[in-house]
């Protein structure tokens, strides 16, 4: 029996049966960010499209699945049909027998990996969030950006999702819309949430077919890098340059924190490296409160003098008295 309504998966994402995964991977990014529901609200021609560029790249991103598709594509769409009178499956398919399956749904349950078949995914994208599924940690039925496949395996209900904040973001708390297959969900992310942190949304997981019960969703937090703040522990952690002036007589600086900017005293004599910690400025912590900045100083040397600041530096190096290598003088193995 032919197949009806065939849809070709090359032909949705715009490519031919030799693209690489890399095309592959390109292309669906192109098209689920032009299709999305987010960005076409309201528009079901473009959710629509968006299932089909979601279904496609499913199949096409799994090597293994790829490789049967390519071979019985034509069958693609008689799922759950059954065979011709029920018996075995005559067609000349080059020499692929059917008769090992019960039914054509048997066929397709293999072709897509439905029962636990390993999806090797994909890394880590610049998208808002990406998952996995199963139970958190394995793998299946979401791909890496984090669009539901309908084909998927649902034999586990629980599924983890990766999350990604910007620091403001996390700093903050922020509700977060996206997409599970044709359903958009909104989530309200707390203050203070970090990288590894993980919140269960119950209900949102994988459908089992059997138990029709849904499992629940886990999103796993991941802090995207930030250009001034770091983290160690439960503190934020900054680097601020000072002169050299700054650092042998002491300074006032301004230096920023999650609040704003605020007033720090630099020490005389502080040295490169050295800490100087601002209490309750850093990250919100689980029960209440704030943890602390560190203020890392650096001691910055100008590349470029005017020749007045020249004049007085070569002054002070012919009256200093002091040697900060005296005691390597006499070092030796």
């Amino acid at each position: 029996m032919a197949a009806t309504n065939f849809k070709d998966y090359y032909a949705i994402l715009g490519l031919s049966k030799t693209a690489s995964q890399d095309e592959i991977k390109q292309a669906f990014r192109k098209l689920a960010r032009k299709y999305h529901p987010d960005v076409n609200p309201g528009n079901q021609q473009a959710e629509a499209r968006f299932k089909e560029i979601n279904e496609a790249y499913e199949v096409l991103s799994d090597p293994e699945k790829r490789k049967k598709y390519d071979q019985f594509g034509q069958y693609w769409k008689q799922a759950g049909q059954g065979f011709p009178g029920g018996g075995g499956f005559n067609t000349d398919m080059g020499g692929f027998d059917f008769n090992q399956y019960g039914s054509f749904e048997d066929f397709i349950n293999e072709l897509l990996g439905r029962f636990g078949s390993p999806n090797p995914g994909a890394g880590q994208q610049s998208y808002s969030y990406r998952t996995s599924t199963g139970r958190p940690g394995g793998s299946g039925g979401f791909n890496d950006f984090g669009f539901q496949n309908p084909n998927a395996a649902d034999a586990t209900q629980d599924t983890e999702a990766i999350l990604s904040l910007s620091i403001s973001e996390a700093f903050h708390g922020i509700e977060k819309r996206f997409s599970l297959g044709s359903e958009v969900i909104t989530v309200r992310i707390p203050a203070g949430a970090k990288s590894g942190t993980r919140l269960r949304v119950r209900g949102k997981g994988n459908l089992n077919s059997y138990t029709q019960q849904r499992g629940d969703l886990y999103l796993k937090i991941e802090l995207q890098q930030h250009s001034f703040f770091q983290f160690e522990g439960d503190n934020l952690v900054c680097e601020v340059p000072i002169t050299p002036d700054e650092a042998v007589l002491g300074a006032s600086i301004d230096v920023p924190t999650p609040d704003g900017t605020v007033s720090v005293t630099v020490p005389a004599g502080v040295r490169s490296g050295q800490s100087l910690r601002l209490r309750g400025k850093g990250w919100p912590l689980p029960k209440g409160g704030r943890g602390d900045q560190l203020v890392k100083i650096m001691i910055a040397t100008p590349r470029e003098l005017a020749s007045q600041e020249r004049e007085l530096y070569e002054k002070i190096r012919s009256i200093r008295s002091y040697n900060p290598r005296s005691h390597l003088q006499n070092l030796k193995l």
